[in-house]
């Protein structure tokens, strides 16, 4: 006989199991987008996983041991899908494909800020696996190279549970987040302080704006590269350009200074970049790697479609 005092599941109390499941969301988002590198495909990831979870019968979902570890697994098999089909759709991408850029806040509700309170859950956290330079790195990976790194050498997945995920040996897999390393740490030689990025950024959007050619060649590395992404949306470069005279003729010419349009110095994918608006609508993220006291390469992100957790209309 039902006490009455307490209400039958579904008439009132929370469900132990719901809160449980749902508190993984956010090491699930954080995840996928690592992964992927795009918030949008992210969320559809973790949308799809928790799909699969309530499918499964009740009985289904007593039997597994560790839920979190079930959803885990399951997100990261989509995202090794979605990666082997990412490679042919950015083939018929118009222009250069950059990661989707983050805003320092990182508080987004269905894929949009939130004015009021939000949810952890809700939350991509800023550290340097999310940075500009190290997300273009993981581009150039295999899916199996990219999966394995991000599950040991971020999530500190063990290689026993990176090998049931990937499909490999441990030792395979091992393999694998080894070569995804070295290949990290000769992509990101002596990184500046985030002071220096800062006051560097900050030299850069001056010289923009004035137009100044000289000091902008001055604050490039010789080979620096400068990379737009429109998507085919926007009008952007469609190769990168490299060289620092041509990237600060490139940026001279443009109209940084325009009616209407305003540089903000702000954190993109949690290092100094500048945000381009007019009149107070996104239209460009800019991140930085910067070595040094000179700028490497510039990733600019035009793509409206990209440009979501900034439009904060």
């Amino acid at each position: 006989m039902t006490n009455p005092s307490e209400p039958e599941p579904g008439h009132g109390r929370p469900d132990p199991g719901l809160q449980a499941i749902m508190s993984e969301r956010r090491q699930l988002t954080n995840l996928a987008y690592r992964l992927l590198g795009s918030l949008a495909d992210a969320e559809d990831v973790v949308q799809e996983t928790y799909t699969r979870w309530y499918a499964l019968t009740p009985q289904q979902q007593q039997a597994i041991d560790s839920p979190g570890a079930w959803l885990t697994t399951v997100a990261s098999r989509i995202c090794l899908d979605q990666l082997g089909s990412a490679r042919a759709r950015r083939e018929r991408y118009v222009g250069e494909w950059i990661p989707e850029p983050l805003p320092d806040h990182t508080e987004w509700i269905s894929g949009r800020p939130s004015a009021g309170t939000v949810d952890p859950a809700d939350r991509v956290t800023l550290d340097e696996s999310v940075n500009m330079a190290f997300l273009v790195v993981l581009e150039a990976m295999t899916p199996a190279e990219r999966v394995a790194f991000i599950l040991h050498d971020v999530f500190r997945y063990p290689f026993t549970e990176v090998a049931d995920i990937v499909g490999r040996s441990p030792a395979a897999c091992r393999q694998l987040a080894s070569s995804a390393r070295r290949r990290i740490r000769t992509s990101q030689p002596d990184a500046a302080s985030t002071a220096q990025r800062a006051g560097i950024v900050s030299a850069f959007k001056q010289a923009w704006e004035a137009k100044d050619i000289d000091a902008l060649i001055g604050l490039l590395a010789p080979d620096a590269t400068a990379t737009g992404d429109g998507g085919g949306l926007v009008t952007a470069a469609l190769r990168p350009v490299e060289g620092a005279e041509d990237v600060a003729r490139f940026f001279a010419d443009r109209p940084a200074a325009a009616p209407g349009m305003t540089l903000v110095e702000t954190t993109v994918n949690g290092q100094p970049g500048l945000v381009a608006q007019r009149d107070g609508i996104t239209v460009s993220v800019m991140a930085f790697h910067i070595t040094g006291n000179h700028i490497n390469h510039i990733w600019a992100v035009l793509n409206p479609d990209k440009l979501r957790p900034w439009t904060t209309n």
